[in-house]
């Protein structure tokens, strides 16, 4: 029989590994994509910037998903982090930052 406290552990396992795959990448796209909108580079340097730091942005975001102590707190940060690159990002394209 499986104890109360194992299937809260499997759970926020479970549910950490799926906020580590899809929302992370969406974030650290979103952050990437906010990046090269708002850089006062010339195109292909600020879309080569953002596309490199991307990565290293995902990988943060990985361990800082897996260090946290509290679910809520992940999730929270990255809906909120989201919101707020893509809103950004939005934003700087709508103003005259994109394209």
């Amino acid at each position: 029989m499986v104890s109360a406290t194992a299937k809260v552990s499997r759970w926020h396992v479970a549910s950490r590994v799926f906020a580590a795959t899809i929302p992370a990448f969406v974030l650290a796209n979103t952050t990437g994509i906010f990046l090269a909108l708002v850089s006062p580079a010339a195109q292909f340097p600020a879309i080569a910037f953002s596309l490199v730091s991307s990565f290293a942005i995902y990988t943060a975001i990985i361990m800082w998903i897996f260090s946290v102590k509290r679910l809520r707190t992940v999730w929270l940060g990255l809906l909120g982090g989201i919101a707020f690159t893509s809103g950004g990002a939005w934003l700087a394209y709508v103003l005259g930052g994109g394209a």
